[in-house]
């Protein structure tokens, strides 16, 4: 039980830390490419919702996160949960606001 309880902790403490700086590049670019296609090149919005900082004042972090992780059915919006991890979804969503 201790060493589960452990484990969990380090798990989570690791799901936690933001993305290496590396990492955060290709972030940007997805952000920049891949969102952009969908929300605008300078996401003011498109065939999705504008995801500059105004427009998103008030959406919770959570479902932000919730959003990018899961998609919105019935939208073009896919499921980003496959591709990236919770943490670089929550950097993802501290750098658009």
């Amino acid at each position: 039980m201790k060493w589960t309880l452990i484990a969990l902790v380090l798990s989570a403490n690791a799901m936690a830390k933001e993305p290496s700086e590396q990492r955060q590049q290709q972030l940007s670019e997805l952000l920049a490419h891949d969102c952009g296609s969908c929300h605008g090149l300078t996401r003011k919005g498109g065939l999705g919702p504008s995801l500059l900082p105004d427009a998103l004042l008030n959406k919770s972090d959570d479902f932000l996160i919730m959003t990018i992780a899961n998609g919105r059915k019935g939208t073009p919006m896919p499921p980003w949960k496959d591709f990236l991890t919770k943490s670089e979804i929550r950097w993802m969503v501290k750098s658009l606001r």
